[in-house]
């Protein structure tokens, strides 16, 4: 088996010019000799760097915008040939081709085009295909070649050249060849994602891919290995944003955050502050209030027991008195779209809490896919985004202003929340929650339990469930759990239906002087 490869010529292409010049630099010191194209040739020749065009190599220039220069037997025989195989060593001298050692090709910015909005033709043009060609071949015979796709392993590739007086290792080779498979793989995997997504199609081979962002310190387990992977998309949220203090983030973290943050910018910042509070990716607290410190009060007196080393996400950049709030308990991350100094300095005394800052909020309805892996294969399906449908009122009563502004606020927490999922919501936060059951009668119960906890903390004479709204993310299969909203004090229910039973469970609803709403639709979240 070969090991160290001695590298004596060069192909260089590169969109990314970002280390070019030093990289190449420091293989021309070294002897090697630099082939490259168009912008890349020009970038080093300007440097005063000798270089020999790819046109020079083929024999034929550069065409058709770019397109064609280097799809040419010249250019692949030498990242192909093998160089312990006679009969391509004789191929290779019957045709003038000479070998490649090294290619360092980074491909046309399809993902950041793709990223900014560029038009369909500007998104088409931004398709390399030259580029995958070569990364292919280098790294299919990465017994002989070097491969380098990332600006990242510039320094890798130096070092390793540095310890071996010019060579590389075999075990270097393989690693850069799958970094460059890899790349491309993601690459393709973003233009079929692009062209399904524009054409409005469902694929009949669907490939997902991302850029590892870090290496976590376990999964959702100490046993579980894990890691973080962005996907080149501009959302604001936990991917993209900036952390300002404490311990890298984990598995759990990350998913919490995520949570968090997506369910915090349903709530318009223009129309007030919202504080959402997530435990175990389902919220425990949400609220909107004048201020952001009295929406965090509000939505921490929804359940204060499972507030304690949670995620706490806000719709307006943190301030001050928010802050101090915070800090009076555990918080393990915050996420706003921006914090001010003031806020900054009250967390720099919680070295372990986590801040993080977006730009902005993620757009709420902008489409998207969540895919989950099931044994054999994955589903895949569009995001939760859909418009609130045209309610419709089904009782006797109907809801008054409040209650019917408190109802949409809890049909938008439990889009949210784990099915079976239970929300109770008074004067714009909520009082009660219950989530993940098997059973929608044991969610609202859980969710009255709550109620009463929470007024047990807070020394109140009674759970603030009396008068407020109640949302099902599904429709109520008996009149049971209709039954059970009443009982704890809501006057006020929003849910799907759909139920072979609705009949009933609205002859219930009226009964008990309760007014219901309709939706139309369900939010489960499994």
């Amino acid at each position: 088996m070969t090991d160290l490869v001695y590298i004596g010529r060069a192909l260089l292409s590169v969109s990314d010019k970002t280390g070019l010049l030093d990289l190449a630099k420091a293989l021309h010191a070294r002897g090697i000799e630099l082939i490259s194209t168009g912008g890349t040739a020009n970038a080093l020749r300007i440097a005063g760097l000798p270089v020999k065009d790819v046109s020079e190599i083929t024999g034929f220039p550069e065409m058709m915008d770019g397109r064609v220069k280097t799809l040419h037997p010249n250019v692949h025989g030498g990242l192909l040939a093998l160089r312990d195989d006679d009969e391509h060593l004789l191929a290779m001298a019957a045709h003038s081709i000479e070998p490649i050692d090294l290619l360092v090709v980074n491909l046309y910015p399809f993902e950041a085009t793709v990223a900014r909005g560029g038009s369909y033709d500007d998104c088409i043009e931004n398709i390399d295909i030259g580029g995958p060609a070569m990364i292919r071949a280098a790294s299919k015979n990465h017994r002989f070649v070097n491969v380098v796709t990332d600006v990242e392993d510039y320094e890798a590739l130096l070092a390793e050249m540095e310890a071996h007086d010019g060579a590389t290792s075999y075990a270097f080779r393989q690693r850069l060849a799958l970094t460059a498979y890899s790349r491309t793989a993601a690459y393709d995997a973003a233009v079929s994602s692009w062209m399904a997504q524009t054409l409005d199609e469902v694929p009949r081979r669907r490939a997902f891919a991302g850029t590892l962002a870090s290496n976590l310190r376990y999964g959702e387990n100490p046993h579980q290995a894990a890691a973080f992977y962005t996907d080149g998309t501009n959302r604001a949220g936990v991917a993209t944003a900036k952390q300002w203090q404490g311990k890298e983030l984990s598995y759990n973290n990350i998913n919490d955050t995520d949570a968090a943050f997506e369910l915090v910018a349903e709530f318009a910042p223009q129309d007030g502050a919202a504080v959402a509070i997530i435990k175990h990716a389902n919220p425990c607290g949400v609220a909107r209030g004048a201020t952001l410190a009295e929406a965090y009060e509000r939505a921490f007196d929804c359940d204060r027991t499972s507030a304690f080393g949670g995620i706490v996400a806000l719709n307006q950049p943190l301030d001050g008195p928010t802050a101090e709030k915070i800090t009076e308990i555990f918080t393990e991350v915050v996420i706003a779209p921006g914090a001010d100094e003031e806020a900054k300095a009250v967390f720099a005394k919680k070295k372990n809490l986590r801040l993080l800052t977006t730009r902005n909020l993620p757009n709420p309805k902008a489409p998207g896919l969540a895919y989950k892996q099931v044994a054999g294969g994955f589903l895949v399906q569009d995001k939760d985004t859909a418009d609130l449908p045209e309610l419709r009122v089904v009782t006797k009563r109907q809801p008054t202003e409040s209650e019917m502004a408190d109802a949409l606020i809890a049909w938008t927490v439990a889009k949210h929340v784990k099915s079976n999922a239970i929300v109770y919501v008074k004067d714009a936060a909520t009082v009660g929650i219950g989530a993940g059951q098997m059973s929608r009668v044991d969610s609202t119960r859980i969710a009255a339990r709550k109620a009463e906890d929470a007024a047990e903390a807070m020394g109140l004479d009674a759970p603030l469930t009396k008068g407020c709204s109640a949302a099902s993310d599904a429709f109520f299969p008996f009149a049971d759990g209709v039954e059970v909203l009443a009982g704890v004090g809501a006057t006020c229910v929003i849910q799907p239906g759909g139920s072979m039973r609705d009949a009933e469970v609205i002859e219930a609803a009226d009964r008990l002087g309760l007014a219901m709403i309709f939706t139309g639709q369900r939010h489960f979240r499994h």
